[in-house]
């Protein structure tokens, strides 16, 4: 880009007037989706066995409408097929369907049963890159509040199927007991706003579907929205070359002024997760030789490196003046790891917080550090994405590496973490007594043990789903039984490839800007 300007960079002073360029303004309506309890209202002494239980309630009713509509009445050699409560009420020889939550037993899969038992003073395993057993010892199962039933035949090769995702399976027991699947239905797409219905209701069903992209009269036309993941800021110097490029694209400080308007018209910038690297130790100090060192124990707080999170916060800061950001945290990020992660806390933005609306306010500041998961309302479209987590670890059950794929299944299964908490988790070594060299090896939970409502349900379909920290750029637009459309994108990681996403809200469309710097 700055190749194809440099001319007008260069250029002399001239007397042209110049007109200035405004910012386009961003209609911003956040949800609390995910939003926890504070303080003593926040417990994890419940077992985590409720939100399957939960799950299963709340999405049986939808797949079993969906089942009944497709098997009512089927027969198979002769046989009409029926409808069967629990998965133990399935009998031999006889055709039936029944619905319930899928469990894969792969003796790959972190266990932390396996890891309690075990001497705590290990190290901890390297993660796998695939749960996948090449000796055939996966075995697939459908379970309810009932009891299991293991699933075989062809249809499981060719559908993806993930540890608690709620399906209903159509087949007939064998002799050995086992489920041999003839077809699968999932609860499919659910039900999905029109535009502009949180703001305006009427106008918004008066207008039409939910897939229509025609402008509500009254309503200002939308701008863009520029999405990004992985900037894994580490605190060198050199590292934020290619970070000072955006920054200065974004401010429309690198272009011309064709190019300016382009940018203008970027109203929200969306960062998903992982702005920080993984946390690094500082190097120790040289102590005089004849000083005798204190013994530490525990936590270091000298060993802390704060130039990651300075950087960042610069990043953002700089930023802010110009355009609204929108801050999800990531894996690496400085927020809880399980999911859903809480929004950075803002003391971790002492220049940033500034632009942050106060404690309590209904509205959104012009800086708004969410949750990961998150979803909102940008121009009237429903949007919904995360870090990559939940689509990381759903890559470590199936072959492949088909991203978008996954993100389909996702929408389709209405839940935006099935594997959580059985693998969404993250092994931990730590050396809190500070003896030795040994480590302690601890697991922290995937996700919330919710009691009430498992808030990974998804509700209500989004028009816009995107997922950070993926390997690459891919995007489709995949549609629903009723007509529903929804934009998938798989937003890359920016440290590796220097990509950034750019939404058109009006039209839905989306373009990839490269920023690299030349060696």
């Amino acid at each position: 880009m700055a190749k194809d300007h440099h001319e007008n960079l260069m250029s002399d002073f001239s007397d042209t007037e110049y007109t200035s360029n405004e910012r386009q303004p961003s209609n911003y309506s956040p949800l609390q989706s995910f939003i926890l309890a504070k303080g003593d209202q926040k417990h994890y002494q419940q077992q985590y066995g409720d939100m399957y239980f939960l799950r299963l309630a709340m999405l049986k009713p939808s797949v079993e409408e969906i089942a009944a509509d497709a098997w009512e009445g089927a027969e198979i050699a002769g046989e009409t097929v029926r409808r069967v409560e629990r998965v133990l009420d399935v009998r031999q020889g006889e055709f039936c369907w029944v619905a319930g939550t899928v469990y894969r037993d792969m003796p790959l899969k972190p266990n932390i049963l396996d890891d309690i038992s075990k001497d705590h003073w290990i190290s901890a395993p390297p993660p796998r890159v695939k749960y996948i057993s090449q000796s055939g010892q996966d075995q697939t199962m459908l379970e309810d509040e009932s009891g299991r039933l293991r699933l075989i035949g062809n249809m499981l090769q060719t559908t993806m199927l993930v540890t608690g995702c709620v399906v209903a399976m159509m087949g007939t027991e064998n002799a050995n007991g086992d489920f041999e699947v003839v077809d699968i239905k999932v609860p499919d797409l659910p039900r999905q706003p029109q535009r502009w219905e949180r703001e305006d209701s009427d106008a918004a069903l008066a207008n039409g579907s939910g897939k229509s992209k025609s402008k509500i009269e009254g309503r200002p036309a939308g701008g863009k929205v520029a999405i990004l993941s992985g900037l894994e800021i580490n605190g060198d110097e050199a590292d934020i070359l290619a970070i000072d490029l955006l920054m200065e694209f974004l401010l429309g400080e690198a272009c011309n002024q064709n190019t300016q308007q382009d940018v203008g018209s970027i109203s929200r910038l969306i960062i998903a997760g992982n702005s920080i690297k993984e946390a690094t130790l500082l190097a120790p100090r040289d102590e005089p030789s004849d000083k005798k060192a204190s013994k530490k124990y525990g936590y270091d707080s000298a060993a802390y490196n704060p130039a990651p999170t300075a950087h960042l916060d610069n990043f953002l800061a700089t930023l802010l003046p110009s355009i609204p950001i929108t801050i999800l945290p990531g894996e690496s990020d400085p927020a809880n790891v399980s999911l859903p992660q809480q929004p950075i806390h803002p003391a971790m933005f002492p220049r940033s917080r500034n632009y942050a609306s106060v404690p309590g306010a209904e509205e959104a500041g012009w800086f708004d550090s969410v949750t990961n998961p998150w979803e909102g309302d940008i121009d009237g479209w429903r949007m919904m994405g995360n870090g990559g987590q939940p689509i990381n670890d759903v890559f470590k059950y199936v072959e492949g590496d088909e991203r978008l794929e996954m993100m389909e299944s996702l929408l389709r299964w209405r839940c935006g973490a099935p594997t959580a908490p059985d693998t969404l988790c993250k092994c931990k070594t730590a050396n809190p007594r500070g003896f030795g060299k040994k480590t302690d090896v601890f697991h922290v939970a995937g996700c919330y043990p919710f009691q009430d409502k498992d808030q990974f349900v998804i509700e209500e379909c989004p028009h816009v789903y995107f997922v950070g920290n993926q390997p690459r750029f891919e995007t489709s637009v995949i549609e629903g039984p009723a007509g529903q459309m929804v934009r998938l994108i798989a937003v890359p990681i920016f440290r590796e490839t220097g990509e950034i996403v750019i939404l058109d809200t009006e039209t839905l469309d989306v373009e990839v800007i490269r920023f690299s710097v030349d060696e």
